[in-house]
């Protein structure tokens, strides 16, 4: 079924009885061409894209649990193109024009918002990194304008310009950048790739990894073992577990990372606004909440819960740009589970095991990077090569030195 206003019309007139199933609830078969390990954002658009792009149809995404209930419906929703370095900026900006165009190559109201996404710098050092960064945006053909605290006060006049312990200074402004609604994205590539004749196979959890002669030959999983000629890895924090099966050590750890939202109110954020003397970014949802997040918790964990210290560091940094803050109370909390990488960008590349590839390491930006990420992971699965959006993206890079340290920080994944 095609969803347009006559859809929705002629179901009004049917009484609301025609609708089926965005997505079908499929049964493992014995084998496939490709095997996505993975039904979050990520690996729902490398099927989508493998079908759609490649021709490569006879795919199938497992998932442990169920479409959308790890990350790609566990974050802020926050979507930018704002990077710095060669490898980050083009790969992202790509992920951006996706977005512009996600709905209708969809058919699905993702509710792509480009409200914009203003940095605040505090400082004339950090005004002068922004304006680089601004500089480097522009060479590359994204939209950033470098803004003075006037400016910034026109866009969010309630922010703390003169009295705070960091008082603000101005801005780096990409209008393009916005929120995207988080599960609606999930749900949009799986009806979309199911549409295509991906399988979607939830509760199949993989619980090894074949390989004969050095090569993947499929998984088993707790449905029974499913054959597959090739298969990608697109599990998230969970990578480093899933890559262990095959014998593979990767250089990420995990983390929690928590995200809050706040009672719902009148429109106070237009758009999405980031702290620059600290790690907090706000935004408001369409429910009228308040929706925030910072810093990762600082020990590694499989969990999807956080602990109160981050909340304390989280909300002391929105005080710091936002005072209306504290009047508000905070409604619920949630963890997302991250692969820090080692130098703070991701991995997309095959691995030493034939046949197997790996997508992971996203760090802070696995949300923004979803379909940018699937349509590069596809090619390289499709081609047994990266595409030039994710060349610089290879596993082997931490034992070259060609490193992508966008934040400036070193080896330290708990510090990305």
């Amino acid at each position: 079924m095609r969803y347009s206003i006559f859809s929705v019309l002629g179901q009004a007139l049917r009484g609301q009885q025609g609708w089926t199933p965005a997505w079908r609830d499929a049964a493992p078969k014995p084998a496939y061409d490709v095997i996505i390990v993975g039904g979050g954002g990520h690996g729902l658009a490398t099927a989508h894209y493998l079908a759609k792009e490649h021709g490569i149809a006879n795919v199938a995404v497992l998932e442990k649990g169920w479409i959308g209930g790890g990350n790609v419906g566990r974050n802020t929703t926050i979507i930018r193109s704002n990077y710095l370095l060669p490898g980050n900026t083009p790969f992202y900006e790509w992920s951006m024009k996706l977005w512009e165009g996600l709905e209708q190559d969809l058919n699905y109201n993702a509710m792509v918002s480009q409200r914009g996404v203003l940095n605040l710098y505090h400082s004339d050092a950090q005004r002068d990194a922004y304006a680089r960064r601004g500089n480097a945006m522009r060479l590359n053909g994204v939209d950033a304008e470098l803004l003075d605290r006037e400016q910034v006060r026109a866009l969010a006049p309630l922010l703390a310009f003169d009295n705070a312990r960091f008082p603000i200074q101005g801005g780096l402004l990409q209008r393009r950048g916005g929120t995207v609604r988080h599960d609606a994205v999930a749900w949009g590539y799986a009806r979309a790739a199911d549409s295509r004749g991906v399988d979607i196979i939830q509760n199949c959890e993989v619980t090894g990894i074949a390989i004969e002669d050095g090569a993947v030959v499929g998984v088993e999983t707790s449905r029974g073992r499913i054959r597959a000629s090739k298969v990608g890895l697109a599990c998230a924090g969970n990578s480093s577990r899933v890559a262990a099966l095959a014998g593979l050590k990767l250089p990420i750890e995990s983390h929690v990372l928590q995200a809050f939202v706040s009672e719902g109110l009148k429109p106070l954020v237009d758009g999405v606004i980031t702290f620059g003397a600290g790690h907090f970014y706000v935004s408001q949802s369409d429910k009228g909440g308040l929706v925030f997040g910072g810093d990762i918790d600082g020990y590694n964990s499989y969990a999807q819960r956080g602990n109160l210290p981050v909340v304390e560091d989280v909300v002391e940094g929105g005080l710091a740009i936002l005072p209306a803050l504290g009047r508000l109370r905070l409604l619920r909390q949630w963890g997302g589970l991250m692969d820090m990488s080692m130098d703070g960008s991701p991995i997309i590349d095959r691995t030493p095991v034939r046949n197997l590839y790996l997508n992971a390491g996203w760090c802070y930006g696995g949300f923004k990077a979803t379909p940018a990420s699937g349509w590069c992971f596809a090619h390289t699965i499709a081609h047994d090569a990266p595409h030039a959006l994710n060349a610089a993206y290879r596993l082997d890079r931490f034992a070259t030195g060609h490193l992508i340290d966008e934040k400036g920080v070193g080896a330290q994944p708990n510090l990305h």
